[in-house]
């Protein structure tokens, strides 16, 4: 389908001349008329004009006054001016006040006047072309933030506080709500807590949460780490300094503009907490080998599995490197404390563990959830995904059950009021030989009964115990199968 030929306004006060004018144009163009300027502005409501001719000598209004008005309201429509004036002052007061393209003088030639048309209703559609792409343009820029904005908020969600799983009632949720506040003020933060409690998991959220959130976020182990090593990971290195023969870039450098998480500060030598409190205090620090001074700014997030404050009062600590850091001082509660959450974060672990293995796991049955919520955890969340890809690897169904638990979680009670956590806590502790040993054997009988999914005939072949003696035992200690499945009778011949 060809484009609508273009709309031109004529306005002269002289029919003869109209007439002359249309004669040359209507072939190229749609032609409205108008004999004075009141007419031409009523054709400029009901029609799309994209040029306007208009001679200078018009009763009431010139063609000046005319088309600078049009100006106002029909920026975009092109304006020529015929005028019988060639005085140069006339001129620029026209450009000046109507934004006039072409002067046209009297007498005018068709082929003239045929040519600043066409070239008029061009430069009309180059202009409109010209806002379309521009608008376009926007329209794509706006896109592309966008998308840009939405990649952003999907890495902080993946990786921000959401990530954090708790319970209604955990202990974590004053924690994160605590490190939420702090991390949008750029301040050092100090986390503090066992080993393997997700210290480096919150660090990131921190990170991801602040105004350096589209900034690196670098993180550094130094727990065993040689003194040597961690100050050519810390400070880097000039050509000759350390092994190889090129130049080291350090951690404190890397991360500018960033974050930098260091676990188990702690342990770090007298000589690099002197380093690391002047990168604190001055912003600044000396690469191995080197002479200059480098400048960084960096947020400094750090875990410790030791109270800073009793490693201070033992010698073993700068104080002022400890009243630098600990700005924010929060402690990560351990696994033992958080009853509500280990069956969130075992879901949760199980999902990651059988896909990355490929195996079709759903969940846990109920008794497994129970032992896991009731044992300690010494070793916090490690632990916890240890057990868990030990489950999933010796598991035949797509639900896990309790038989595939490791032992000594299973030697542990499935509520407060049963048996003691902890074999050692029974065999130092208080209470008669009778009953510390009853205490032993009542998590011995749990643990066994649940390996063999509560096959009484098993658990007493394996026990050494007659049939007759299990369930004696059974009785006496109150030990039932949680599930609440109807005992069959195995001990039946």
């Amino acid at each position: 389908m060809a484009d609508p030929r273009p709309y031109v306004l004529l306005i002269d006060d002289e029919p003869h001349s109209l007439s002359a004018m249309r004669m040359a144009l209507e072939d190229e163009f749609e032609i409205l008329t108008a004999t004075d300027t009141r007419t031409g502005a009523e054709l400029m409501e009901e029609e799309w004009v994209q040029v306007v001719i208009c001679d200078q000598r018009m009763p009431g209004q010139t063609g000046v006054e005319f088309l600078s008005a049009i100006r106002e309201r029909w920026p975009e429509t092109v304006r020529i001016l015929i005028t019988g004036y060639t005085d140069p002052g006339a001129m620029a007061d026209a450009i000046n006040l109507g934004g006039i393209h072409q002067f046209i003088a009297k007498p005018w030639h068709p082929d003239q006047l045929l040519m600043a048309t066409r070239n008029a209703a061009r430069l009309f559609h180059l202009a409109r072309e010209n806002e379309r792409m521009a608008l376009e343009m926007r329209l794509l820029s706006s896109t592309a933030e966008t998308k840009l904005e939405k990649r952003r908020r999907a890495l902080r969600d993946g990786l921000g506080f959401e990530t954090i799983l708790r319970a209604p009632n955990s202990p974590m949720i004053a924690l994160v709500d605590a490190a939420r506040q702090f991390a949008t003020f750029d301040v050092p933060v100090l986390l503090t807590g066992e080993a393997g409690t997700g210290k480096a998991q919150i660090a990131r959220a921190m990170h991801m949460a602040s105004l350096r959130s589209d900034r690196p976020f670098y993180a550094l182990n130094l727990g065993g780490m040689p003194e040597e090593l961690v100050a050519l990971e810390l400070l880097g290195a000039k050509r000759g300094a350390a092994p190889g023969a090129t130049n080291r870039i350090g951690l404190l450098q890397k991360a500018d503009r960033g974050t930098l998480y260091l676990s188990g500060v702690d342990t770090l030598p007298p000589a690099l907490q002197l380093a690391l409190l002047r990168v604190l205090t001055e912003g600044a620090f000396t690469p191995l080998g080197g002479q200059e001074t480098i400048s960084t700014n960096l947020r400094l997030i750090v875990g410790a599995h030791r109270d800073l404050a009793a490693l201070v009062a033992d010698g073993l600590f700068r104080p002022d490197l400890y009243y630098a850091l600990s700005v924010a001082d929060l402690t990560v509660p351990p696994l033992r404390a958080r009853r509500g959450d280990v069956a969130i974060l075992a879901q949760h672990i199980l999902v990651e563990v059988a896909a990355r293995h490929g195996k079709l796991v759903h969940g846990f049955d109920a008794a497994a959830l129970e032992f896991l919520e009731n044992y300690d955890w010494p070793g916090n969340l490690r632990e916890l995904t240890n057990e868990i890809t030990r489950m999933l690897i010796f598991a035949q169904d797509s639900i896990l059950g309790a038989e595939l638990i490791s032992r000594p979680i299973l030697q542990g009670p499935p509520g407060e009021a049963g048996a003691d956590r902890s074999a050692q806590a029974v065999l130092t502790g208080d209470g008669t030989l009778k009953d510390r040993v009853e205490l032993i054997e009542m998590r011995i009988l749990r643990e066994t009964l649940t390996r063999h999914r509560w096959n009484k005939s098993r658990a007493a072949a394996e026990l050494g115990l007659s049939r007759v003696g299990l369930r004696a035992k059974l009785d006496r200690y109150g030990i039932a199968d949680p599930t609440g499945r109807a005992t069959q009778d195995e001990e039946e011949d």
